[in-house]
């Protein structure tokens, strides 16, 4: 990742202010991130509570009394009040949302002479009056998101839950059948050709020798296409190079054997934990599978980096697009085996291309394993 330094050209700086309104990235479920949100819908209740008290406290008993002497200063006093809560609610959403809200412009009342211009300055004062009129009709809102929240952190949490178990469940099951039946319609069925072979070799060999050498020759070939069968199996499960020397190298390996160019840019201090090393693997491996057969693409890039407690994942083509999560089951199935680990898939794939896929995984430490960086440009 690179630092990006501030500038001081006014187009630089617009850029930045555009960057900074934008709305903040994708994140995973749950992460402490997510526990601000929903602990700004839970306080959104006893603030919007508050809120609907004051103003129709101070505005009610401001305007009755504006027939005596003190109801207009008290009326004013309200909506600079008012004010006050607008500021603290900015506050809050910067604080538990991190989104950016540039405050108003506060009054001129020091450089506003005469206390009659003071008042009359504040009574017309527009952010008082909207901030006055958002406090009184939100409390609705606030009720809502509370109840909609708590029920669904003690109701809907559990059963998502539930479905990600399943989710796991059926990944591994799959798994298992995938395996089981690469044995048997693979490596198995060739072992049981080979045997045969030699028993009859076996049979011949005194009687015919040159037909048993034949033979012979024949089964040695067998062993090689059966060898080369499991060893593709064994890579199938989780390659040697992974285990040894990490995704840098395991992601270069399998671009070789995508049918267009890839760059592979692995940046990563350490090593991640197995479980979401492979996941990693295994995203990026059926991705360029999928490039291979259905993109049409020229070149290809897999980049790898680590954000904060997040390991990215980026694979771009340039291919046709029109990749999509309803199209097959193959993306919604790495869209699922992400999220039940926590983590997002996201498609951008526009018809004519090109086609970006984002991956983010949680990130979890692999302890006294040493970590690496590559760049590298492979073609299948």
């Amino acid at each position: 990742m690179t630092a990006r330094i501030p500038s001081t050209d006014p187009a630089a700086s617009g850029a930045d202010d555009q960057d900074r309104d934008r709305l903040p990235p994708a994140r995973f479920a749950f992460d402490p991130t997510t526990w601000k949100e929903i602990a700004h819908l839970l306080v959104n209740l006893p603030v919007a509570l508050f809120g609907f008290v004051y103003v129709v406290t101070v505005l009610t008993i401001g305007t009755g009394l504006t027939v005596t002497v003190v109801g207009f200063p008290l009326l004013a006093a309200g909506l600079m009040g008012a004010r006050q809560l607008g500021r603290l609610e900015r506050a809050r959403a910067r604080a538990l949302l991190g989104v950016r809200i540039d405050e108003p412009s506060p009054l001129p009342l020091g450089r506003t002479k005469g206390l009659f211009n003071r008042l009359w300055l504040a009574l017309k004062d527009p952010v008082g009056w909207r901030t006055a009129l958002y406090d009184f009709i939100r409390l609705p809102w606030g009720i809502l998101t509370f109840t909609v929240t708590l029920t669904s952190l003690f109701v809907l949490w559990p059963v998502e839950l539930e479905s990600d178990r399943g989710v796991v469940v059926d990944t591994a099951a799959a798994d298992l059948r995938r395996i089981e039946r690469d044995l048997h319609d693979g490596a198995q069925a060739r072992l049981v050709n080979l045997a045969m072979g030699l028993g009859l070799a076996k049979e011949k060999l005194l009687e015919d020798p040159d037909s048993a050498a034949v033979m012979v020759a024949e089964a040695h070939g067998e062993v090689k296409l059966a060898l080369q069968e499991l060893r593709d199996l064994a890579r199938g499960i989780h390659p040697a190079v992974l285990t040894d020397r990490g995704l840098d190298a395991a992601l270069s390996s399998v671009a070789t054997r995508c049918t267009v160019p890839v760059k592979v840019t692995v940046d990563l201090d350490a090593r991640p934990a197995e479980a979401i090393e492979g996941i990693a693997y295994f995203t990026v491996s059926e991705l360029l599978q999928n490039i291979s057969k259905h993109s049409g693409a020229r070149s290809a890039s897999v980049d790898v980096w680590r954000t904060d407690e997040r390991l990215l994942i980026q694979v771009w083509d340039d291919g046709r697009g029109g990749a999509s999560l309803d199209r097959g089951t193959g993306m919604r199935g790495l869209a699922e085996r992400l999220g039940a680990v926590d983590g997002l898939f996201v498609v951008e794939s526009p018809e004519g291309g090109p086609t970006t896929i984002t991956a983010e995984l949680p990130w979890r430490d692999r302890t006294g394993t040493p970590g690496g960086r590559g760049t590298g440009t492979h073609k299948g």
